[in-house]
């Protein structure tokens, strides 16, 4: 399966509708990215071998994207990725590094990005990794509820 590689992995995609100031100066829809420590349990497989796993996500709330899960560095098997010269720039995040999967034999190119130096406002994201979920089966279990009676 090939990799998606966007310019952004994030980049929302194009609207219609009115402008604003998006708090950059420039013209353009009301653009927030909004980052919150999550309690959900994260698995990530690629071609059926478990990768990552976290009960310790960061929950990434962007204008016009699904909610993408960044986990804690710690909680991926970086021994199965290798890095890559692929770079991207958000705006709202900073510069995006790369890294291929290298499991079992295979090569899946740029399947996992990171924020090393991510901008002040998302600060939080530094070691933090998420994964296209074109190439990556991700699970999540939401915490049981508080009990009710």
């Amino acid at each position: 399966m090939a990799a998606h590689h966007p310019a952004d992995p994030d980049a929302p995609q194009p609207r219609t509708g009115s402008t604003r100031t998006d708090g950059t100066g420039r013209a353009g829809r009301a653009h927030r990215v909004r980052v919150v420590p999550g309690t959900e349990h994260v698995r990530v497989e690629i071609a059926g071998r478990l990768v990552a796993e976290s009960v310790r996500p960061l929950l990434v709330y962007e204008t016009g994207l699904p909610v993408r899960y960044y986990l804690p560095a710690q909680d991926v098997d970086l021994s199965l990725f290798e890095p890559t010269t692929t770079h991207t720039v958000c705006p709202y995040k900073g510069t995006a590094s790369y890294w291929s999967y290298t499991g079992g034999g295979e090569v899946r190119p740029d399947v996992v990005w990171s924020y090393r130096d991510p901008i002040p406002a998302v600060a939080a994201l530094k070691d933090h990794l998420s994964f296209y979920d074109t190439v990556a089966d991700i699970t999540v279990r939401r915490p049981p509820g508080p009990a009710t009676g």
